[in-house]
């Protein structure tokens, strides 16, 4: 059992631009003390730790976590990808093993046409000569944008997170819907299920988040979904019990085979192997 995406922060780094009290159960500190807990109560048995600010700082703070906590297989950190020295960096976090990806906060980013840029080559080609994966967090408009960075690098194994954030607080699917099926297209794509409540009204339910999910599944399949956490960010829409319970629910009509995929497997066939921990 993988959690596949979870954060840790400390609020005096200063380095989480978006960390203010407006943040509201968010803004505080999150440890590995705070998750132990929640992943021994349901049998977790590692995670993947992934970045929350955009600084090369935190990605190293965050492996120096990741060496002192045996449950984080390994780290999704960050680069400034449009640097010049980008793929130098890459070569040089790359060196710590417990790095197994990198996610540039795309969705955070003025120009939504990133992903398209031509400057980000070299960094690109740099994640696949050390086997790094790209996790791509995006908003639905940039979903079309996504397919052709995809085809652009064929070779590149990216993982959407948040299924793509659709806008399930406002019941929209489409264009969310079509766009998603043809990212599922691309065979080295792989999709997280989760950050999906973070993404509905207070009152969520499974019945929500259902067609959401159904439509990941029917799309990406059980061999190319990841189930993940996303806490704390998580504790703004609820808690990783009631989040853990729902998923459990909706994926409920897997085979056994299957569900172990989601709930693990995948996570480790994509993230772990000469990368990242091994799970215990």
């Amino acid at each position: 059992m993988i959690d596949a995406h979870q954060h840790f922060w400390a609020t005096a780094r200063g380095d989480y631009g978006w960390l203010t009290p407006e943040a509201g159960v968010l803004y505080r500190d999150f440890g590995a003390e705070d998750l132990s807990p929640l992943l021994a109560r349901h049998g977790i048995t590692g995670t993947i730790l992934v970045q929350a600010a955009q600084t090369v700082a935190e990605t190293r703070y965050l492996l120096d976590i990741a060496e002192r906590a045996p449950f984080v297989l390994g780290v999704v950190g960050w680069v400034d990808f449009t640097a010049p020295d980008a793929a130098r960096q890459i070569a040089e976090l790359a060196g710590e093993r417990l790095l197994v990806g990198l996610r540039p906060m795309v969705q955070d980013l003025d120009d939504d046409d990133w992903l398209l840029r031509r400057d980000i080559a070299p960094a690109i080609a740099a994640m696949q000569e050390h086997g790094l994966v790209f996790d791509a967090l995006v908003y639905p408009r940039h979903l079309p944008r996504l397919c052709a960075f995809l085809d652009r690098y064929p070779g590149l194994p990216v993982v959407l997170d948040h299924g793509g954030k659709p806008e399930i607080r406002n019941a929209a699917l489409d264009p969310w819907r079509a766009d998603i099926a043809a990212i599922a297209a691309r065979p080295r794509t792989l999709c997280k299920v989760s950050g999906l409540a973070t993404e509905a009204r207070g009152d969520w339910s499974a019945k929500t988040l259902r067609p959401y999910v159904d439509h990941l599944l029917a799309v990406f399949g059980p061999a190319r979904l990841m189930w993940g956490s996303d806490w704390p960010v998580l504790t703004k829409a609820g808690s990783y019990d009631s989040w853990r319970e729902a998923a459990q629910n909706l994926l409920g009509g897997l085979k056994p085979a299957e569900k172990a995929a989601v709930f693990g497997g995948n996570a480790a066939r994509f993230y772990l192997g000469p990368r990242g921990r091994r799970p215990g």
